[in-house]
């Protein structure tokens, strides 16, 4: 496999070089609902260059590196870390959806607030004895009850997430230009009956990153970040950047594609029974401090042992929350065996590449002890080696919901 890594200003998308002398240390890695990345070291005497803009070619915040596997972009990112280290310059990658964390969310996000309309009777009734003063007869007509409270406008999740991207991208030195998907995810931010209203506000300095990842970890919600080369061609290619949301999931069953034992299997990590991670009862905590903190309990008798796991998150504020975040436990919790990674060589029956994140596979391979098995899988990352091969994190798929 033929590979590159490439160069590019990170504000005005320039190439700076075709060819950076890159040794990997980790291979690139695309992550669902992640950035991946990877990390690799270079000669001192090449990072100390000068880009023709007169700036470092390599600089923390300032450059990204992507690598090109066969003409197509397989992972890189942002430089978030560029230092000497044992006689070479050691730089680490990380995607574009590692840029929101640790900025401030500087606007106001607002979705199902409980809104109370005004009185039209207020003060009508001063000596307060239930009827609207001055009128003839006396006492002959009763103040009306005041407009019961509603719930306000509700926001899509993916509105609301674009967003917190678009804000971040308002600023001239923050546009890494990155487009995301514009459809919607049909489901709403808050409680429809004003019970639960969702707020970002500035005033609480909210981070963006968490902002947009507790977006997606409570409504069970994808998204995969792309980089792809521009229709042009030759040195006026450019890189194209986008964060594509599922609809609610990304990935689609593979049933064109076959991973077994002695055909593109090469290593399987060992695979896992749920072991001490049992649980077929799951208590969730929200927010609240002490006997105010709200509580869900969900249980799932299946003849065994009761084992109770214990989850913490404040930002589950009603049940609805409390309820989703708990059915993902228990049904992460009470699956049988799984490969939790898998090492594939490239082969007709799955070339590199031909999968996506997202992704559900059938792995067909041997469990010492247990047998022949086959088990659908999710991939949640994959890793893209030098060598031909690749790496790709699992999860069972009955066990994502």
């Amino acid at each position: 496999m033929a590979w590159r890594f490439i160069a590019l200003r990170v504000l005005t998308g320039q190439i700076l070089d075709w060819d950076v002398p890159l040794t990997l240390t980790s291979a690139p890695t695309r992550q669902l609902s992640g950035p991946g990345g990877m990390t690799g070291h270079i000669e001192p005497e090449y990072a100390r260059l000068i880009a023709a803009d007169g700036r470092p070619l390599l600089q923390e915040w300032d450059t990204a590196v992507f690598a090109e596997i066969e003409g197509q972009i397989r992972g890189g990112g942002l430089i978030v870390k560029c230092m000497p280290e044992n006689g070479k310059w050691v730089i680490e990658c990380a995607g574009y959806t590692a840029y929101p964390h640790g900025l401030p969310y500087e606007g106001l996000i607002q979705s199902g607030m409980l809104i109370t309309p005004p009185d039209p009777n207020a003060g009508l009734d001063k000596n307060h004895d239930g009827y609207i003063d001055f009128t003839d007869p006396p006492r002959s007509v009763q103040v009306p009850p005041p407009p019961p409270p509603y719930c306000g406008p509700r926001i899509d999740a993916y509105d609301a997430v674009r967003e917190l991207w678009a804000h971040l991208q308002s600023y001239d030195n923050g546009h890494l230009g990155l487009a995301v998907d514009q459809h919607k995810a049909d489901i709403f931010l808050g409680a429809d009956d004003g019970s639960d209203p969702y707020e970002l506000a500035w005033w609480d300095t909210p981070d963006s990153g968490t902002a947009i990842d507790n977006i997606f970890l409570q409504h069970n919600l994808d998204y995969l970040e792309e980089h792809v080369w521009s229709t042009a061609t030759g040195n006026d290619r450019t890189i194209v950047h986008r964060l594509r949301l599922g609809a609610p999931r990304l990935g689609r069953k593979r049933d064109d594609l076959r991973f077994a034992d002695g055909e593109n299997i090469s290593a399987t990590a060992t695979p896992r029974a749920m072991g001490e991670d049992f649980a077929n009862e799951v208590m969730v905590l929200g927010r609240g401090e002490g006997a105010t903190k709200t509580r869900l309990q969900l249980a799932r008798p299946d003849g065994r042992l009761r084992r109770v796991h214990v989850v913490v998150d404040k930002a589950a504020t009603n049940e609805a929350a409390l309820r989703a975040r708990g059915n993902r436990e228990l049904q992460s919790r009470t699956q049988a065996i799984y490969v939790p990674m898998l090492e594939v060589r490239d082969h007709p029956n799955a070339p590199i590449g031909s999968w996506s994140p997202g992704d559900d596979i059938l792995v067909q391979t041997h469990v010492p002890w247990v047998g022949d098995i086959q088990v659908w899988h999710r991939i949640t990352a994959d890793e893209l080696r030098t060598d031909g091969t690749a790496v790709l994190t699992l999860k069972r798929s009955d066990a994502l919901g």
